[in-house]
């Protein structure tokens, strides 16, 4: 496979802290996150990013994927004002229901 990973070892967590969730590899890298700002129930996603090392291996839709299940968990609404989220939910019309105006 030539050193590709596989988008099964990418663990995605929330960080309150940081308010952001991170999706690390098997290694305990942060390959990427995507920021938020949570408020009265409303999750907006404001911002993801994929370090360049870890390109085209899934692991940013992994992570919007996982965030958006999470939400969903937590009976959140979701604000993609991420441009990231907004196409992942366009092709994936099962999160429509989550986003709020």
């Amino acid at each position: 496979m030539g050193g590709m990973s596989d988008p099964s070892d990418v663990t995605v967590s929330d960080n309150p802290d940081k308010r952001r969730y991170e999706a690390s590899v098997d290694s305990g890298v942060v390959a990427g996150f995507a920021e938020y700002r949570l408020r009265d129930g409303v999750i907006v996603f404001t911002h993801t990013e994929v370090d360049m090392a870890f390109e085209g291996q899934g692991i940013g839709s992994t992570l919007v994927r996982e965030a958006l299940d999470d939400a969903r968990e937590r009976g959140l609404e979701v604000r993609p004002l991420c441009p990231f989220f907004k196409s992942y939910i366009e092709r994936h019309r099962e999160y429509a229901e989550l986003v709020t105006s």
